[in-house]
């Protein structure tokens, strides 16, 4: 079945969420919600669906082949419940990808046989006491004189520990610092010795209150040679290769939190009547549902476009995909809030039509710190920032057509080309200055696109000029904030990269692509080019029209149900 056959048969399966009668529409998801339970009822929609096959690689009898398909299928899910989301499928996601990047043949068996029969696999890398520092963590296999190592230690605030099948932990292998000092162990909790290993309370938490958030403690637990994901010593590395479609993948997944936070807003500001007229006619709430509705078209024309990267660019994602979680879930979060006040009261109701709301925004604030902190991502984009200034941007190369060609087939994910360092090349920021050459045209519209890619242009000559300057010691996990700023400063530019080249790839009219780049530049300090806000009217208009024929507000433009 192809990805979009596959995708309308989920919205069919899971119906329209505003629908008191459905059995897992919002109704039903709030009340879960309300007795901290994960969704019961949409679970056993997803097992009927067999959600995890979309993690599996076809090679592995999976339906997995492009990861912008993947993102589609699971954004279906958030947009309804993104416990339901994380807590039914996404943390078997992050587990997995760390086999099928670096896990022997038996391994990849276990671990599709496993999700396929609808059980779950946990990733356990977290300790308290480390918090995203994985070279910190304490947890530990030691070697045993006869083979097979033994596990000793706690992880903490893992997702589905207790009720996971299986467990990909991250251990220290060696006592020595350094990137080799960590190892991937992968545990069948059945094949446990009783005694050796229990299970650790529940975390409480504000958003993804359903989700099982829980601990483990192992106690000289014998596992055997075979355990290891890959080589000794590469758990670190392995870890960083698997983020690069993690931290891609998720947060632009999460787009579909803001696509139902904006419907719902917009039903209110539709609905609701104030000093005789409605409240979307007044130009503030106008401009607040312009605003968030072109940060999910900055999000979506991001994340996608580096989704495909992952394909056709993969030894250069390590950047991009930081970038991703960095950008992405601060976006989304911001819009989130905006849109809140346009509800005033009614966003901390938790019940009604606009109950949902609330815990949208609560379940979307773990995107800027859940699986790796937003400015750990900065932290690890950071290093290399020196090389790409001297290489990848000064006259960088630009990547292929095909990058900016959203739903269009792509190559299997190839994982073992996945790169810790993108060796200071830089396909998408190279694609900038290309697509600038090619908006034709002398009116206003073409005259404009054509100043804003100057702008974004001129940042990246910054960029590269401050990026060189950086000594050594301006590198580590300490460095400054201004230094900090410059890998934020570049995901703005890249984003402005995929939105104008997603544009040119798809034929629009410029509307969203010329107000999306005035936005982004402005956010860097540049002067952008619409000060008289001339393009909020006709988005507003092609919003509402959106609104009223029940399709998505991102890219895809999906008819809904409802």
């Amino acid at each position: 079945m192809t990805a979009p056959a596959r995708l309308d048969d989920l919205e069919r399966l899971l119906g329209d969420p505003s629908d008191d009668d459905n059995p897992i529409g919002n109704t039903a998801v709030l009340a879960a919600d309300e007795r901290d339970e994960m969704f019961a009822a949409g679970e056993r929609v997803l097992d009927g669906y067999c959600l995890n096959a979309e993690f599996v690689p076809r090679r592995h009898g999976g339906r997995l082949a492009g990861a912008d398909d993947l993102i589609q299928v699971l954004r279906t899910v958030f947009r309804r419940d993104p416990a339901l989301g994380l807590g039914y499928g996404v943390s078997s996601f992050i587990s997995s990808v760390n086999v099928w990047a670096s896990g022997s043949p038996e391994q990849a068996r276990w671990v599709a046989g496993t999700l396929l029969s609808n059980q779950k696999i946990a990733s356990a890398y977290h300790e308290l006491a480390h918090g995203n520092d994985f070279s910190g963590a304490e947890f530990a296999a030691r070697p045993q004189a006869h083979g097979g190592w033994r596990l000793t230690g706690r992880k903490e605030v893992v997702t589905n520990v207790r009720r996971s099948r299986g467990l990909v932990l991250l251990a220290r292998t060696d006592e020595r610092a350094g990137s080799r000092s960590h190892s991937q162990i992968l545990v069948d909790k059945q094949a446990v010795p009783a005694r050796t290993m229990r299970d650790l309370p529940r975390f409480p938490s504000v958003g993804m209150r359903g989700v099982q958030l829980g601990g483990i403690e192992f106690t000289d637990c014998p596992v055997g040679d075979d355990a290891v994901v890959g080589r000794p010593g590469q758990g670190i590395e392995t870890a960083l290769r698997s983020f690069q479609l993690t931290r891609t993948a998720i947060p632009t997944m999460l787009a579909g939190v803001l696509d139902s936070g904006l419907r719902l807003t917009l039903d209110f500001a539709v609905g609701r009547r104030l000093y005789g007229r409605s409240v979307v006619d007044q130009p503030e709430v106008r401009r607040l549902l312009v605003d968030a509705y072109l940060d999910l078209l900055i999000c979506d024309s991001l994340g996608l476009v580096v989704s495909r990267a992952l394909h056709l660019l993969p030894g250069q994602t390590s950047m991009y995909a930081s970038a991703v979680k960095y950008l992405v879930a601060k976006r989304l979060m911001d819009a989130m809030h905006q849109l809140s006040l346009v509800l005033g009261a009614n966003f901390y109701l938790r019940e009604g039509p606009y109950g949902i709301f609330q815990k949208l925004l609560r379940d979307l604030a773990p995107a800027g710190f859940g699986h790796a902190a937003r400015v750990a991502c900065l932290g690890t984009m950071l290093p290399q920032v020196p090389l790409l200034a001297r290489r990848g941007w000064v006259n960088p190369e630009p990547a292929g057509p095909d990058l900016f060609r959203i739903g269009e087939e792509l190559p299997e994910l190839p994982f073992e080309r996945l790169r810790v360092s993108a060796g200071g090349l830089d396909g998408l920021a190279g694609s900038l200055n290309a697509a600038a050459d090619q908006v034709a045209g002398d009116s206003t519209e073409p005259q404009r696109l054509r100043s804003l890619a100057g702008q974004f242009r001129a940042e990246l000559g910054d960029l590269a000029e401050a990026g060189a300057a950086l000594h050594p010691s301006d590198l580590g996990i300490d460095a400054r904030v201004e230094v900090l700023g410059l890998p934020a400063r570049y995901a703005t530019v890249l984003a402005a990269s995929a939105c104008l080249n997603v544009w040119l790839a798809r034929g629009d009219r410029p509307t969203w692509v010329l107000a999306a780049l005035d936005r982004l530049a402005r956010s860097l300090g540049r002067p952008g080019v619409d000060r008289s806000s001339l393009y909020r009217e006709p988005l507003y208009q092609e919003l509402a029209a959106r609104h009223a024929d029940r399709r998505s507000f991102d890219l895809s433009r999906r008819v809904l149900p409802g």
